[in-house]
């Protein structure tokens, strides 16, 4: 949404030390950065346990930027990229918006000479397993709930934070550990179809696709980089999905995409009477 290139790591890849948990089984750190390079540059700074995380877990990362992408295995969703352009008379905007800026990205990673396979995500019921974050999160901000200062957020309406920790003392428990249990059918199917991949190639935000929901399940990691801008100036971006710790596959292939396009090199437009905020 902003034009940077945001790395997702495996689960366990980086301590989450010091950082706000939301959902202990699902958080991840990981570098927001101009490029992929610079991803990776951050995240071999980063990663390994740190003595204090015990979920951290010990697991070797090799950058190498001169990885050839056509030397991987590299599928793309099938489904998502065959989705029709958006309808903007739509009221339910239930199609895809950045269709034009998807097919230019598989034409570009053809002309790199990639082999591009084509594959579809495991057939899972993802949405069934949301329940898990929002009970780790109403966990995590029990103390908030308890003292009743979770009346101090601003938002308020029904889908907003607040009520969300409230209403989640009432998922039952049962569907809690079976939401758990599908969890691990999740992780086994993701695990069995990344056996014949090394990276797969997504639509950022293609209409009824899990693929973040899913990895943020399975634990799997994802870069999501700039593809283009709309004629507004804003941009839109494009996901990568990798095996678990094979981020440094994952970033050398977008890292070669990112030398083959250039978005994440293009700055907003400096405004004709920029507000000093020294002076204002």
């Amino acid at each position: 949404m902003c034009g940077t290139t945001g790395l997702r790591p495996t689960y366990g890849r980086v301590p989450k030390t010091g950082a706000m948990a939301l959902s202990w089984s699902m958080d991840k750190l990981g570098p927001l950065c101009r490029s992929a390079e610079d991803c990776a540059l951050v995240l071999d700074a980063i990663y390994g346990p740190d003595g204090k995380d015990n979920m951290a877990i010990p697991a070797s990362f090799h950058w190498d930027a001169t990885l050839s992408p056509k030397k991987l295995r590299i599928g793309y969703i099938k489904s998502a990229f065959d989705m029709p352009m958006m309808d903007p008379n739509d009221p339910k905007r239930t199609q895809h918006g950045s269709k034009i800026f998807d097919d230019r990205a598989l034409d570009v990673l053809k002309g790199m000479g990639v082999n591009l396979i084509p594959v579809e995500l495991p057939d899972v019921q993802y949405d069934a397993m949301r329940i898990i974050l929002t009970a780790e999160a109403a966990a995590a901000f029990d103390d908030l709930t308890r003292s009743n200062r979770d009346s101090e957020l601003v938002q308020q309406t029904r889908n907003d934070w607040a009520n969300t920790f409230r209403t989640a003392r009432f998922i039952p428990a049962v569907d809690y550990i079976n939401a758990n249990r599908l969890r691990t059918t999740a992780i086994a199917a993701w695990d069995e179809m990344m056996k014949n991949f090394d990276v797969i190639v997504t639509p950022t935000n293609a209409a009824n696709l899990s693929q973040l929901v899913a990895t943020n399940l399975t634990g799997h990691p994802a870069v999501i980089l700039p593809n283009g801008f709309r004629a507004d100036g804003t941009p839109v971006s494009l996901t990568f999905l990798g095996g678990l710790f094979e981020e440094a596959k994952l970033l050398a292939v977008a890292n070669a995409y990112q030398h083959a396009t250039g978005f994440h090199l293009v700055h907003p437009a400096v405004p004709p009477n920029p507000i000093n905020p020294i002076t204002r």
